[in-house]
């Protein structure tokens, strides 16, 4: 016999005698395949056996062969992880209900997948065993594997029915024990768990793991001594990461529960988290335990974790997060987090005393989510038998005026009159009246002043509001009820005690002045001058309006040694005296005084606007005093360098004239056509018409004068007499102040001429009239047919009006080529300016940011410009740049914005100060901005939004999540009339909860 027969004889041989005793047969019988099979089958070779099995199982003649194969061709199968192994196994018990390994395989193919790891397989096959057909040994393992499987399950209620069965035997025993204290544990019945756990303890490779549940047992059950006796054993035993972490929670919650924080600390310093994570309590946990040790920089950096918490432990925290900010000096962030505190209920108390502090902190310093006024009102009516009663109230009073949100404040006192005096009615409308007036809402500014008036308590906001009312009244022509506001404010007991007192002689001087009664306004200016004013550039304009009544009024002298004075301060109207100072000198015979100082004017002021003027008074005086040849050279100088100026027509007019009076026909007709040609439809066309008639009659060539005639359009020689006729009797009625007679008189004379002698004229008198009487859509026509007849005495005003016409209609197309004339043509700075400084606007609103910039800095370069102007001008800057990636630009001009601007412009510029230093990382410096802006401009809210959204992004970056999260979900909730801003809110909210769900298992990052 060969070895390798024998070895496998032998092996047969050897095979378990339980497996083989009824298969005689095999053994009878020569079966070498099967039997070699078995071989590979006993030596884990299942791929080789599972095919020679197949074999034999087709060759084979008898069912117990047949079965036997089927058997392993299964559990080969199973134990090479075949698909469809599960439905071999389940085959061979439905194809041989009779074999007896039928019970054998399902308990093998079961602990197969028991010893595999594969616990719910396993109990699958468990479930089909039948119980009763086994030895006592195989029920033992059987139930403690059943067991085992359907605990891995969490079926504990049927895993510990099969635990009970083996609680006795020496195998099984104490693992079963063990199990069955561990669900009772895990379904916190403490006392059940102990009893099993103490039955293990000599067991000492099962009590390593009992340590840890006892001490957490003990814990849970309020036993901190024991759980930290318990817990501290273990740690030292422990070589687990994950059970060193818990026992460190153990030991430090037990310390805080024991209220010993200081050992609390180390202790929940060293837990890792759930996977790596804390929760909000954890956080919350340690940052009490810092809080209480007075550490509270520390506290605040756990606490500041929190997110999204809404629970009573999270209200808690959120309250001694605030404490750490007070006692930090971070006013803001504890503003916020008293907010969060006083929105939960959880506890009434901490929400009382958190909405106390946060209606204090809201009144120190400020409240970007609510008026004050409403958060305080909102706190009595909440609490109205709190103690802090009194003291609310009283800041209740105050917070109307401090918080500049006049507007909400008003609301809140019409319809709250119980919860504040009269007094602060009387002040609070005042500050609104002064708001809007800042913002040129004058009707609506005046309507606040006589509220407050209507409240005669505080006589010095009596004298306040008089006053601003009679200057309303003066910014709406409405000159006579100013002079009577102005008296007003005068006999007032307080009025010399506020500061619009320096200035009521020159607010009187005013009105007077535009009133034209030039003897009062001399008469108040040189009260006001007297006075030594400090404010400089009202005191030279002063100068400069006395120098004009006394002007007016043909007191030359005194007029002249006004404009001197003006001379003398050197401010941006200088070239303005010059002129009239020299002007002044013609009226008392002093013309070659005159002369001389013209002459200086010219030479002095290259770019004064009244240079064309300076000429043309020059050049008159020369002709006055018979220096003809000189009169001309200005006259050409004048027409060579203003070609578009009005003053050129009327310059080769007087030069005809002189040309004229000299016998010089011919040149005099030659400078007569020109301006007829050149500047139709004026008065010096019209009077150059009637001249050259004259010398055509001289000479007898009518023929000739008529043929020039017919071709002018603007001239109807037959009617002359009664167009010049009705002009007169029109104006008659407009110069005796009757505005509805001398527009009838007007409309019938252009209905009648359109293009009479006097047309021009009539055309702008009844543009004037219609809109002095506010009936604007009547006056464009007029004014349109001014600004089309070429350069005339009219045309600035005209394109003054009709072009701001054009901007209330919003036709900027219109609007834009008026402005642009008005700027080129104009004599006189403010219209230049006006020109510009809408030029600049309407670009803006069109996009065109160069252009905004290119007419922003002419408005800037102009003399004499109010802080309004540059205030525009600098905030279209900083607009346009911000546009255009300019940032450096567009934080300079935001600087020159803070300067002088008031309301919505200075909470825009503050914003973006905020907005620059968040840029250059400095966040302190940056939420500072934010909190001013909340604090001084608190009514702006779309600003107030969007510092907010800011201050969040601040917060983040130095660590505060809390504050960062807090305060974006606030955007999200209460700025909804901002969608984008909302939106911005929102996107950076998502940002952080995604980042901040990497450490703080609390928080969703999908829960927005």
């Amino acid at each position: 016999m060969k070895k390798t027969s024998f070895l496998r004889l032998l092996a047969l041989f050897c095979f378990s005698a339980s497996t083989f005793a009824q298969q005689s047969k095999i053994y009878t019988h020569s079966q070498k395949d099967f039997q070699d099979a078995l071989t590979l089958y006993n030596n884990k070779q299942y791929q080789a056996a599972q095919a020679l099995f197949t074999s034999v199982k087709e060759k084979a003649t008898d069912e117990e062969t047949q079965a036997n194969c089927a058997y392993y061709i299964a559990n080969s199968a199973i134990r090479l992880n075949k698909i469809g192994a599960d439905k071999l196994m389940e085959d061979f018990v439905a194809d041989y209900p009779t074999s007896t390994k039928r019970n054998t395989a399902y308990i093998d193919v079961a602990d197969y997948y028991f010893e595999q790891g594969k616990y719910p397989q396993a109990l699958k096959w468990y479930d089909r065993v039948m119980e009763s057909n086994m030895s006592h040994k195989e029920r033992e393992r059987f139930n403690f594997n059943k067991g085992y499987a359907l605990f891995t399950a969490k079926k504990y209620k049927d895993s510990r029915a099969y635990f009970e069965t083996v609680t006795h035997t020496p195998t099984y025993g104490a693992q079963a024990k063990y199990y069955i204290g561990y669900m009772a544990y895990q379904s916190d019945d403490y006392r059940q768990a102990n009893q099993y756990f103490d039955q293990i303890q000599t067991d000492e490779q099962l009590s390593e793991k009992l340590s840890y549940y006892q001490a957490d047992m003990s814990f849970k059950t309020g036993d901190f001594n024991k759980a930290i006796e318990q817990a501290t054993n273990q740690l030292q035993k422990s070589n687990d990461a994950d059970e060193v972490s818990e026992l460190n929670k153990i030991i430090g919650e037990s310390y805080f529960n024991l209220k010993e924080y200081d050992k609390a600390i180390p202790f929940l310093t060293n837990y890792k988290g759930k996977k790596g994570k804390f929760n909000n309590t954890d956080f919350y946990l340690l940052g009490y335990s810092y809080y209480k040790g007075n550490d509270y920089e520390s506290a605040i950096n756990q606490f500041n974790k929190i997110i999204d918490g809404q629970n009573s432990v999270s209200q808690n925290a959120y309250y001694h997060l605030a404490e750490c900010y007070l006692n930090t000096d971070k006013k803001q962030q504890a503003l916020n987090a008293f907010r969060n505190a006083s929105q939960m209920t959880f506890n009434p108390q901490i929400q009382q005393d958190a909405y106390l502090n946060y209606a204090r902190l809201s009144y120190e310093i400020g409240n970007p989510y609510e008026s004050v006024p409403q958060v305080l009102l909102t706190f009595l009516k909440t609490y109205p038998a709190s103690p802090q009663k009194e003291e609310m109230e009283s800041l209740l009073v105050d917070s109307y005026i401090t918080s500049r949100n006049y507007e909400a404040a008003l609301d809140l006192l019409e319809n709250n009159r119980n919860f504040a005096s009269k007094e602060v009615y009387q002040r609070v409308s005042y500050y609104r009246g002064i708001e809007l007036f800042n913002d040129e809402k004058y009707h609506e500014a005046k309507s606040y002043f006589e509220k407050s008036l209507k409240e005669p308590r505080d006589n010095s906001f009596i004298a306040k509001a008089t006053y601003w009312k009679a200057e309303t009244d003066y910014l709406l022509g409405n000159y006579e009820a100013a002079l009577i506001g102005y008296r007003q404010f005068q006999q007032n007991s307080i009025a010399s005690t506020t500061p619009e007192f320096s200035n009521i002689e020159y607010s009187i001087a005013y009105a007077y002045f535009n009133q034209k009664n030039y003897q009062q306004s001399a008469s108040h200016f040189n009260n006001y001058v007297n006075k030594n004013s400090s404010d400089n550039s009202r005191l030279v304009d002063a100068w400069l309006r006395l120098g004009d009544s006394h002007f007016v009024n043909r007191s030359y002298w005194p007029a002249m040694e006004a404009y001197n004075k003006a001379i003398a301060m050197k401010g941006p109207d200088t070239d303005y005296a010059h002129f009239q100072k020299a002007i002044s000198y013609g009226f008392v015979n002093r013309n070659a005084t005159k002369i001389e100082e013209l002459n200086k004017f010219v030479n002095a002021y290259p770019k004064s606007h009244l240079r064309q003027d300076a000429m043309f008074e020059l050049g008159n005086t020369y002709i006055l005093e018979n220096q003809t040849s000189k009169g001309i050279d200005v006259y050409n100088r004048l027409v060579s360098e203003y070609r578009n100026s009005a003053f050129v027509p009327r310059a080769l007019l007087r030069e005809g004239l002189v040309y004229y009076n000299g016998n010089q026909n011919e040149q005099a007709l030659m400078k007569f056509k020109s301006i007829a040609r050149d500047y139709p439809n004026t008065q010096e066309a019209s009077q150059a018409v009637a001249t050259a008639k004259l010398i055509y009659v001289d000479l007898g060539r009518v023929d000739e004068y008529a043929a020039w005639v017919k071709g002018l359009d603007f001239v109807e020689v037959t009617n002359a007499e009664l167009d010049n006729a009705t002009f007169e009797s029109a104006e008659r009625q407009y110069l005796q102040n009757k505005p509805d007679a001398a527009i009838k008189g007007f409309e019938g004379y252009v209905r009648e001429f359109p293009s009479g002698l006097h047309a021009l004229q009539a055309n702008f008198y009844l543009a004037q009239l219609y809109f002095s009487k506010n009936q604007k859509s009547q006056s464009v026509p007029h004014y349109e047919y001014v600004v089309d007849r070429g350069k005339n005495e009219y045309t600035e005003q005209s394109l003054a009006r009709l072009s701001q016409l054009y901007l209330d209609d919003q036709n900027t197309n219109k609007a834009i080529p008026l402005l642009k004339r008005l700027e080129n043509e104009s004599n006189v700075s403010q219209n230049i300016t006006y020109a510009q400084s809408n030029l600049m606007k309407i670009y803006y609103e069109m996009k065109d940011y160069s252009e905004t910039i290119s007419y922003a800095e002419k408005v800037l370069s102009a003399k004499g410009v109010d802080n309004r102007i540059k205030s525009d001008a600098h905030i279209m800057i900083a607009r346009s740049s911000m546009q255009t990636g300019d940032e450096n630009r567009a934080k300079t001009a935001y600087a020159e914005v803070r300067k002088v601007a008031t309301g919505g412009l200075a909470a825009e510029a503050l914003y973006y100060d905020a907005y620059f230093k968040h840029k250059e990382d400095k966040y302190d410096a940056s939420n500072q901005a934010v909190q001013n802006l909340a604090k001084e401009f608190g009514g702006y809210k779309e600003f107030s939004a969007r510092g907010l959204v800011l201050m969040a992004k601040n917060f983040y970056a130095l660590g505060d999540a809390y504050q960062a999260t807090y305060i974006l979900d606030s955007v999200v909730q209460n700025f909804a009339e901002y969608p984008d801003i909302v939106a911005e809110a929102s996107s950076e909210l998502a940002r952080i909860k995604n980042e901040e769900s990497k450490r703080n298992a609390s928080v969703n990052p999908d829960g927005n």
